[in-house]
């Protein structure tokens, strides 16, 4: 159990560093080449093979942990990230337009296939760590006071509420440090300039990619993995339409959050750090919230006759939201600057609990022993959808400012809230949709 535990810590800390750096890179390519007056558009397109490496990331990434352990792809992915920095820290001012910008993608390219590979090893290693303290024997006095009762009632309630609570814990530190990560960004980029700040995260980061080598088991998390592309895809019920939820709600975030609300607030007159500071904010903000969704939702002994219809109400009141927001920006009410932070913190909370429930529930639908390919088919799903909001964003904002940005949200979180009603209320049931449609497949 002890083991388990330490485990744990050790491969949040790292995800901690990482998250960290990772924010730090955002806001470092955002502003600085916004301040060398690249259009939204463009903007976007520097993030885009980052979001489209993450979707190919995860997918192998889950089977490649399976195949070889979680370990190692953590290593990996720690590895490409200090690669991608230091790339990127190269950027001449002397190159072309064309050039730096063909540079920036492809280093960013980098970037995102080690954001998704560390993001899905680290969550799959939740699923190995909660399944080694369930296989732990309790100590005598808990012993003593379940003997008796019915051991498969009782381990699943508490393996539930465990992993609710530990995956709420995991994800929402997780985005705190993302947040202090924004604000570090735009603070580097005004004291230290571009490439320093590359080189000092790069650093930090070759740190971290140590502590995982010498404190964790090579071959954590190794298992038997999918012989084949079909069956890799071949997930249940309630996996599927997690993915499909997860694509629009994390497009409504992104297609807002990239450039729209940055750009916004900028040409309010607010500074770098001013605006590092405002989405280190909201996203620390919503990291706490996310850490504290098991007080928020109503728990179920099953793990899903409660947690199933909260993802399905906070997703449709997030989609009034946005829409409320559009139509201010559209309306150019008084003090709009901070009517859009209030809204948005307002969106954040809602966000963070919807997002927190489904992080919960793929865990609760995904089998153990391949714990890693169905998180990385899933997490595939949130990196597509970040994928078409970013692209939106840049759009959107081209086309008609902040306020077609938040009426794309909204229409995107009216989608998440329909697809949600197909998530099944119990294992069982996923699994019997899974095998109807193995049948049906085959017939």
């Amino acid at each position: 159990m002890q083991a388990a535990v330490r485990h744990y810590a050790i491969v949040t800390a790292a995800y901690w560093g990482f998250t960290l750096t990772d924010g730090a890179l955002r806001m470092l390519v955002l502003l600085h080449f916004y301040r060398l007056g690249y259009s939204p558009f463009t903007l976007a397109f520097l993030f885009l093979l980052y979001e489209a490496a993450g979707i190919v990331a995860n997918l192998l990434g889950g089977w490649l942990a399976t195949r070889h352990g979680i370990t190692r792809m953590l290593m990996v992915g720690l590895g490409a990230q200090i690669t991608g920095f230091v790339l990127l820290s190269l950027l001449d001012p002397g190159w072309t337009a064309a050039m730096s910008v063909a540079w920036v993608v492809a280093a960013q390219g980098i970037c995102g296939v080690a954001k998704d590979l560390t993001k899905t090893a680290s969550k799959s290693a939740i699923k190995v760590t909660s399944a080694q303290l369930l296989e732990a024997p309790p100590p005598p006095a808990v012993a003593g006071a379940v003997a008796g009762a019915n051991d498969s009632a009782v381990k699943p309630a508490a393996t539930n509420a465990r992993l609710f609570k530990w995956v709420a814990w995991f994800t929402g530190s997780k985005n705190a440090m993302k947040g202090v990560g924004f604000f570090l960004g735009g603070v580097l980029l005004q004291t230290v300039g571009f490439s320093a700040a590359l080189w000092w995260m790069a650093g930090l980061l070759s740190l971290v990619w140590l502590g995982v080598v010498f404190a964790l088991p090579r071959l954590m998390g190794k298992s038997k993995a999918s012989k084949s592309a079909k069956e890799l895809f071949a997930k249940n019920a309630g996996i599927n339409a997690l993915a499909a939820a997860r694509v629009v709600l994390f497009g409504a975030r992104d297609v807002w959050f990239v450039v729209g609300v940055p750009v916004f607030l900028y040409a309010q007159g607010w500074t770098f750090a001013m605006v590092g500071a405002f989405l280190a904010a909201w996203t620390i903000g919503y990291g706490a919230v996310q850490a504290l969704a098991p007080l928020i939702v109503r728990r179920s002994a099953d793990g899903l006759s409660r947690e199933v219809p909260a993802a399905r109400w906070w997703s449709g009141a997030l989609a009034l939201i946005p829409a409320a927001l559009a139509w201010a920006v559209v309306q150019e009410v008084a003090h709009l600057q901070w009517v859009v932070v209030a809204g948005l913190a307002l969106f954040g909370f809602a966000f963070a609990v919807n997002s927190s429930v489904h992080s919960y529930l793929v865990l609760a639908y995904a089998g153990s022993e391949k714990a890693a390919e169905d998180v990385g088919f899933y997490y595939a799903a949130n990196a597509a959808g970040r994928f078409m909001g970013t692209l939106l964003s840049g759009l959107l904002v081209q086309w008609g400012g902040l306020a077609y940005a938040l009426w794309g949200s909204a229409v995107m979180l009216a989608l998440c809230f329909t697809v949600t009603w197909w998530l099944p209320l119990s294992v069982a049931g996923a699994e019997r949709a899974e095998h109807t449609e193995h049948i049906e497949r085959k017939a």
